[in-house]
């Protein structure tokens, strides 16, 4: 079984990751700092893996995910994706 590492060892990537979160979007912004700020410290590489692929969206596409408008496609289509959504959506 893989070891589970947690991102918070290390608080470059930590910060790099919430740098990375600022979107032009406010709705965008709102939602993944709230989400951090709830969850930062207990994500999983895994989580930190599937929210870094998501930050590569446009505004416009993370929102309609997040909003439930659209599902995740292609790359994004995977069970760490899905469930890290979920997550955002309940944030």
């Amino acid at each position: 079984m893989k070891d589970v590492h947690y991102h918070q060892s290390d608080p470059k990537k930590r910060a790099r990751l919430r740098w990375r979160s600022r979107r032009g979007l406010l709705e965008n912004d709102l939602i993944l700092t709230r989400f951090l700020d709830a969850n930062e410290e207990k994500l999983t590489d895994v989580e930190v893996e599937a929210l870094t692929k998501l930050l590569e969206l446009s505004d416009n596409d993370l929102m309609s995910l997040m909003l439930e408008k659209s599902e995740p496609e292609g790359d994004l289509d995977s069970p760490s994706v899905h469930a890290l959504i979920r997550k955002l959506r309940s944030a």
